[in-house]
């Protein structure tokens, strides 16, 4: 039962990372490769209690990834927009500095 349910948590942060960095292959490969790790990490794990605990941490990332990542793209009056979904509403959002944006472009 825990290997299905770790499918399926294995799953849904890579849907969340897809939906959260579409159009940013950077971000997509490396969450990606992040949760292969992640997971590859505690294969071996036996304890039901550890692996519940690890399950519960996995869906708590996915809803995070869900509904506090927003990416920023740089718009063509080099200011950058962020377009927010219905999912996103009543997260608190902090938004990062053009300068602190800049360092990463």
């Amino acid at each position: 039962m825990a290997s299905g349910e770790a499918l399926i948590a294995y799953r849904a942060l890579l849907r969340a990372t897809r939906k959260s960095f579409a159009g940013d292959s950077v971000m997509l490969n490396a969450s990606a490769s992040e949760v292969r790790k992640k997971f590859e990490e505690n294969r071996h794990v036996t304890s039901q209690t550890e692996i519940q605990r690890l399950l519960e941490e996995a869906r708590e990332a996915s809803h995070f990834i869900s509904t506090m990542i927003v990416q920023a793209e740089l718009n063509e009056r080099g200011g950058y927009e962020m377009k927010l979904d219905n999912h996103h509403a009543g997260a608190t959002l902090e938004v990062p500095s053009e300068e602190n944006l800049r360092k990463f472009v």
